[in-house]
């Protein structure tokens, strides 16, 4: 999964996702092996969270090779701990697609970014085509079982269920499936 993620397109993404992402204090969600690292924002104090041990063990040695000042935790989503409005923006890319009951992560999210505060999204989901939406649903089991991430999630109503408010999509490729989201945490902001 990650291969698509990787390339040319994706560096174009993820320059995309981290150009307006402002600190002083930025949480990460799914640092993964560390690929966003190179894409930081100067003097942010930036923390990044992983379920994985062993990506975030990838990411540590990656952040030592690039001397990229981060501090890693393991972490789910679904359950962070870190008190309410600790985080001025919070990035997730690729990450939405495996966690468990997304909307709750999402509303994790929401708890911990400060009023006034945005959360960026560079996510993959289900298509809006009604036909490839639905073969998508009939392929999710199978692509499940054999690489992991959901391909039918709909990351866009997930994100409103969860109290987040979109202030922008921007269709990125794979014909709208890959998307670049910003939103609010909607707290009178």
């Amino acid at each position: 999964m990650t291969r698509m993620m990787e390339g040319k397109k994706a560096v174009e993404w993820y320059t995309m996702l981290w150009a307006n992402v402002k600190g002083p204090k930025i949480l990460e969600v799914g640092v993964g092996t560390g690929r966003s690292f190179t894409y930081y924002p100067p003097d942010a104090d930036i923390t990044a969270i992983d379920i994985s041990d062993r990506m975030l063990a990838k990411a540590k040695q990656t952040a030592k090779t690039l001397a990229i000042p981060v501090t890693l935790k393991e972490m789910d989503v679904q359950k962070l701990e870190f008190p309410d409005n600790s985080f001025d923006n919070v990035v997730a890319a690729c990450t939405f697609c495996s966690v468990p009951d997304p909307v709750l992560g999402l509303e994790e999210i929401k708890r911990v970014t400060k009023p006034g505060g945005k959360v960026y999204f560079l996510e993959h989901m289900r298509h809006d085509n009604r036909f490839l939406g639905k073969l998508m649903d009939l392929l999710n089991p199978i692509t499940s079982c054999l690489i992991g991430p959901a391909i039918n999630r709909r990351t866009l109503d997930n994100i409103r269920k969860a109290g987040l408010e979109i202030i922008k999509v921007e269709n990125l490729g794979m014909g709208g499936i890959l998307k670049l989201i910003v939103a609010s945490p909607n707290k009178g902001d």
